[in-house]
């Protein structure tokens, strides 16, 4: 079907967004399991929080996972429109796995050095790739 390429690049980031809750409670469920924190307890209390608790290296998971879950939102938005006006083929597609790719070098950098500088730079790329599917998908509509 016409269009359909830039699906892939969704699903992909969709599978991604999967390893890393796998990751996230690999990892934090045996350092809860280690500061033998009760979860129920953080609710109870405002002023705890895991970010207190757990390792640095634990919660960066936890960023992570939460962060997929911000700008690419407004990918998943515009590819699927994409898609659907039989423009997400070609060009658009490959700036989506550029964007695909850049989300996933991203959580790399986070969950395991989090250089901010560095993890900018490559969040700051993939929101240029995000910004040109908008204002392309913006051109064929209006």
């Amino acid at each position: 079907m016409i269009g359909m390429a830039i699906l892939q690049p969704v699903v992909a980031l969709a599978a991604w967004t999967m390893v890393m809750w796998f990751w996230l409670y690999g990892t934090r469920i045996p350092a809860l399991s280690a500061a033998k924190v009760s979860p129920d307890d953080l609710v109870h209390d405002p002023s705890k929080s895991l970010d207190n608790v757990l390792p640095p290296q634990v919660q960066w998971k936890a960023h992570n996972y939460n962060h997929l879950h911000e700008a690419p939102t407004v990918f998943y938005a515009v590819a699927i429109v994409l898609a659907i006006i039989g423009a997400g083929d070609g060009l658009n597609a490959q700036i989506a796995w550029v964007y695909v790719a850049l989300r996933v070098l991203h959580s790399l950098i986070q969950v395991t050095v989090n250089k901010v500088s560095l993890r900018f730079l490559v969040f700051a790329l993939s929101s240029f790739c995000l910004m040109l599917l908008v204002a392309r998908a913006a051109m064929v509509m209006f």
